[in-house]
């Protein structure tokens, strides 16, 4: 009873959300996609990190851990790296470009006849194909959390549950594979209960009350999986005989060997050939990225800040939240789930062996939580399942919205412009195809690793053209396009010759980024540049840092202040990320100290991630950063040019 009423008083509150911002986001798309600008950077950065908590990524944790060990998780905490770039590089420009998405950005930052069907491409393939798979892999976890909690058949009457059941048998319908023994009938039944009434919870609010709603309950969401997911690991360990000798039960259950390589933050002494591919792996997956300029859902809480320092300092905050704290809690539990249900070699060989130890995560929490414990730890994961939801349904509804509707059906097709309210119906009906579409993907997919691997083959030819077009002014439409049309072509080229076997994933990655990088630069160099019209008031506007010779002749300023901007930031990331990683293997080691490890590198590191800190919190709270140099004289030119038209 105690564990239903704190989810009652969660579900409550989400609804009370979007009842309260209802009224204010459907005024105009602004204030339904950017909460009209007025958000504080460290909301932002914790509605960033609620999204990123995810239902779906402490299982993939646990399940690399187990079938890869610790020094995996680099693959997910690399795009710390990609994070604080977008803090001191991309995030600023993001919000002094004035646009609700990454389709619209492409209005501001080409010329050309082909802008408008980019437009379209964009939003179609980020707003529906690549968030739908998202929102599938989401789902994915929210059945096997849903299997464990909600037990509909046990609690619904005959009358209602036996329709249900009628509907899933006649129509062949399977979501998901039973790790508690049900029957498949009654297993979808139950999960689709669940799926239906989750979606319809988060969409409540999600679509009524627009960003402000989402970040509203992000805040909490993320609060509430925290503390729930610190509770997890607090019982996990204790269960486990204690953060003292958790090492040495698992070199007890493991041998030696294997326990070094399940705990070791650094790559393990017999790696051996495998090193070189997982390296070329995390070294090419933060930057060849389909989100690597922070496109997005990171720029749209990016472009909903007041200022441009409390754009940085949102990025800042959930790289921290992202990496460092929720890492530790997550490492507490996987490796503890490692003592409390041990496998053999012979299990690793087996069928379906990472979606069972992924499923662990949930079957943990009701097999050691206690009543009231339990009901924290569900409506944590919850919470962190409907802050993902609401993000991308969103975000994904936006591109609908403002690209599809707004900026190619009501102008080109319908010749009139649309009205504020109108394009607010628009998101709002979206919401439910995005919804149908992932609920379609969801029926068909397996581990999450799985999704994962798949998803990074096909965002991998985009990450340096997304990248480049914020630091070179060369960079034009048909780059993009070109990025786009050949990793759209190359990746089931690849799945169908290479497959989907993790060993052959370096080479996949490696392909696909070397193959569309190479053809979109060949493409800028033979296309049309981008006209100096355009160019000169993205200049003015968005004052971007890197390589802009003739944009920067344009305006009359030098050309060497992005490139001198540009070097500054790139050593703040450096100071940045120098003392978070350091923190993080300090920290890691000190609580789960590898079996052979002493504890002087763990304190190397962390006193020398504590050093840093004041150097780079000093450039994030400068103010010197809000305006580049050059600002002066173009303000002075813009407010000329209005004094002469009037």
């Amino acid at each position: 009873m105690l564990d239903l009423l704190i989810v009652l008083l969660f579900v409550l509150y989400g609804l009370a959300s979007g009842l309260r911002s209802r009224s204010k986001a459907s005024e105009s798309l602004q204030e339904y996609f950017l909460a009209g600008r007025t958000i504080k950077g460290w909301r932002a950065g914790f509605s960033m990190a609620a999204t990123q908590f995810a239902a779906d990524t402490p299982l993939l944790v646990t399940g690399l851990v187990a079938t890869a060990g610790v020094f995996a998780l680099w693959r997910l905490w690399i795009y710390g790296l990609a994070f604080l770039l977008m803090a001191f590089v991309f995030a600023i420009g993001w919000r002094r470009a004035g646009v609700l998405t990454d389709a619209e950005f492409t209005r501001v930052r080409y010329s050309g006849k082909g802008v408008t069907p980019l437009r379209l491409l964009k939003a179609v393939y980020y707003g529906t194909v690549i968030n739908c798979v998202v929102l599938a892999m989401v789902l994915v976890a929210a059945i096997r959390i849903a299997e464990v909690f909600l037990p509909w058949h046990l609690w619904l009457p005959a009358g209602l549950y036996d329709p249900i059941v009628a509907f899933v048998t006649s129509t062949g319908m399977q979501l998901g594979e039973s790790i508690t023994g049900l029957e498949p009938q009654v297993l979808t039944a139950n999960n689709l209960i669940s799926i239906l009434l989750i979606l319809a919870f988060t969409a409540m609010y999600s679509i009524t009350g627009g960003l402000r709603a989402v970040i509203d309950t992000d805040v909490v969401q993320f609060s509430l999986a925290m503390v729930g997911t610190l509770a997890y690991a607090w019982f996990v360990v204790d269960a486990a005989g204690g953060l003292g000798g958790l090492t040495e039960r698992v070199v007890e259950l493991y041998g030696m060997e294997q326990a070094t390589k399940m705990l070791s933050f650094s790559p393990p002494s017999n790696a051996g050939e495998a090193l070189l591919p997982f390296l070329v792996i995390i070294g090419l997956q933060w930057f060849f990225q389909m989100n690597s300029d922070g496109t997005g859902y990171l720029a749209q809480r990016s472009m909903a800040c007041t200022t441009d320092r409390q754009a940085r300092i949102a990025c800042v905050v959930f790289a921290w939240l992202q990496i460092l704290l929720r890492s530790l809690f997550w490492l507490a539990i996987a490796i503890g789930l490692l003592v409390l249900y041990p496998f053999t070699p012979a299990d690793m060989g087996s069928d379906g062996f990472t979606a069972g130890r992924e499923a662990l995560f949930v079957q943990g929490i009701e097999d050691l939580l206690p009543p009231g414990f339990s009901g924290l730890m569900l409506v944590g994961l919850l919470a962190a399942l409907a802050s993902t939801v609401d993000t991308h349904l969103n975000w994904g509804a936006s591109y609908w919205s403002n690209d599809v509707y707004g900026g190619v059906v009501a102008p080109h097709l319908l010749k009139r412009k649309p009205k504020d309210r109108e394009l607010v119906i628009v998101a709002r009906l979206s919401n439910v195809l995005i919804l149908v579409i992932a609920m379609i993907i969801m029926a068909n997919l397996g581990s999450i690793q799985t999704a994962w691997f798949i998803s990074l083959l096909f965002g991998a030819g985009m990450g340096s053209v997304l990248v480049l077009r914020w630091l070179w002014e060369r960079i034009n439409l048909y780059s993009e396009l070109t990025a786009m049309g050949v990793s759209l072509i190359t990746a089931p080229i690849l799945l169908y010759y290479l497959g989907t076997d993790p060993e052959q994933e370096w080479i996949r990655l490696g392909i696909m980024a070397l193959v569309t990088t190479t053809a979109a630069i060949l493409v800028t160099f033979i296309t049309p540049e981008t006209d100096d019209a355009v160019l000169k008031r993205f200049y003015q506007r968005v004052r971007p840092l890197g390589r802009w010779p003739r944009a920067a002749a344009l305006c009359g300023v030098s050309s060497a202040t992005a490139m001198r901007a540009l070097g500054k930031q790139l050593w703040a990331v450096a100071i940045t990320g120098a003392s978070l990683f350091a923190l993080l293997v300090g920290v890691g080691r000190l609580l789960f100290p590898p079996p052979q490890g002493g504890a002087v590198i763990s304190w190397i590191c962390i006193v020398v991630g504590l050093v840093l800190v004041p150097f780079w919190l000093k450039i994030l709270l400068s103010k010197e950063q809000d305006l580049a140099p050059e600002d002066e004289p173009m303000l002075l030119a813009e407010e000329e040019q209005q004094a002469g038209r009037a």
